[in-house]
């Protein structure tokens, strides 16, 4: 029996294992249930990726539209350290000896025409002496200010050289969230850098940044020195200027704010030709209608924009608006953000007449303004801008 065992008893052994396996392994082919899980396959292809794997094209055509700028202005300073001590000037005035001084920044500005018309932010050029503009070829020359807007921290530059690399215009009011974003300027004056990422958002804002707001939000690395630069697409088209980012560092931390190019195109073009940004204006100052606003109101559905201010003698207070009166409309257009209904009044033209919808004692109304010109901007404090 022992011998039977040692001639048949492994081969056995091994058939076994072996039935087991594969009944374990095919199921079905005893009848048993499958406990295999199905799980949905992608399909296979040939591309990893819809994009392209390297974006050289897209900065061999945008980059040398992108200039560097080196301002520098002349402060008044004083000789000692001690002299600006406040018990030290309380007792000997303030006639006291001044030396000046240069002092310089950086920042960088899109080619915009080939006849020399470049794009900047205003807090890099504002109250500078001097503006050299570096080409990316090599060339270096002076730029003067053709014009300014602060309400959108933006400037306009002239510069007389020939064979400008101007920039392609992109779609600003294309892009999606999600696409690839990438920022050209000159971050710290190391020189022409690209760094790459994705559009965040569209349309920011209330960020307390400019009183026209409507930033592209990218993740795209953007540092000091690379305000006034180019945000292009992954084609190499300009969507928006870098303007501004958030950081508790000063250095980036993935939330980067451009202006769209949109909105850049219309106050360089009025600056252009008019010297300065020309908006409508209705001389008013309105708040959100709150739930509780509006359920006093009688008006729980319907959006609207409650004035609050008034200028004398402005368009509004000719027109017979009245504080407490809630806009529902302003030519059509539902008023249910106060900052996006003042900026479609800013791209009326003055003079225009347009039909504003007001809610008042329950009661609709509609009267007719004639837009006037917005005043300029009351000066205000600077604000540290990258």
């Amino acid at each position: 029996m022992f011998k039977a065992l040692r001639y048949f008893g492994w081969p056995l052994l091994t058939g076994i294992l072996i039935a087991m396996l594969i009944i374990q392994r095919f199921p079905q082919w005893v009848g048993l249930p499958s406990q295999d899980v199905n799980l949905q396959q992608a399909p296979q292809t040939t591309r990893i990726m819809q994009g392209p794997v390297s974006y050289a094209d897209a900065v061999t055509l945008a980059a040398p539209a992108v200039a560097n700028l080196y301002t520098t202005k002349v402060v008044n300073k004083s000789a000692h350290p001690l002299f600006e001590d406040p018990q030290f000037r309380r007792f000997f005035g303030d006639n006291l000896p001044k030396q000046r001084r240069w002092e310089s920044s950086l920042g960088s500005a899109v080619i915009m025409s080939p006849e020399g018309y470049l794009l900047t932010n205003n807090h890099v050029t504002s109250g500078a002496d001097q503006i050299v503009v570096a080409l990316k070829d090599g060339r270096e020359t002076l730029a003067r200010v053709i014009g300014s807007d602060p309400e959108t921290d933006l400037a306009v530059l002239k510069i007389d050289l020939k064979n400008l690399p101007a920039i392609t215009i992109g779609r600003s009011d294309n892009i999606r969230i999600g696409d690839v974003s990438l920022a050209i300027g000159n971050p710290f004056g190391v020189g022409q850098t690209v760094t790459m990422g994705i559009i965040s958002a569209t349309g920011r804002n209330q960020l307390g940044l400019n009183n026209y707001e409507d930033f592209i939000q990218t993740d795209a690395a953007i540092n000091p020195g690379n305000s006034g630069g180019a945000l292009v697409d992954a084609n190499g088209n300009l969507i928006g200027i870098n303007t501004a980012i958030f950081s508790k560092s000063g250095g980036s931390q993935g939330i980067g704010f451009a202006i769209p190019v949109k909105l850049a195109l219309e106050v360089m073009k009025s600056i252009v030709e008019h010297g300065q940004v020309i908006r409508g204006w209705l001389g008013i100052e309105v708040q959100p209608l709150s739930q509780e606003l509006a359920e006093s109101f009688g008006m729980k559905d319907r959006p609207g924009i409650v004035v609050a201010g008034i200028f004398r003698e402005g368009p509004a207070a000719k027109a017979g608006l009245q504080l407490g009166d809630v806009i529902l409309s302003i030519n059509g257009e539902p008023a249910g953000d106060g900052r996006k209904s003042m900026n479609q009044v800013a791209r009326i033209k003055p003079n225009e007449k347009i039909t504003i919808e007001v809610m008042r004692n329950g009661q609709p109304l509609k009267l007719i303004a004639e837009v006037g010109l917005r005043p300029p901007p009351a000066p205000a404090a600077s604000q540290e801008k990258k």
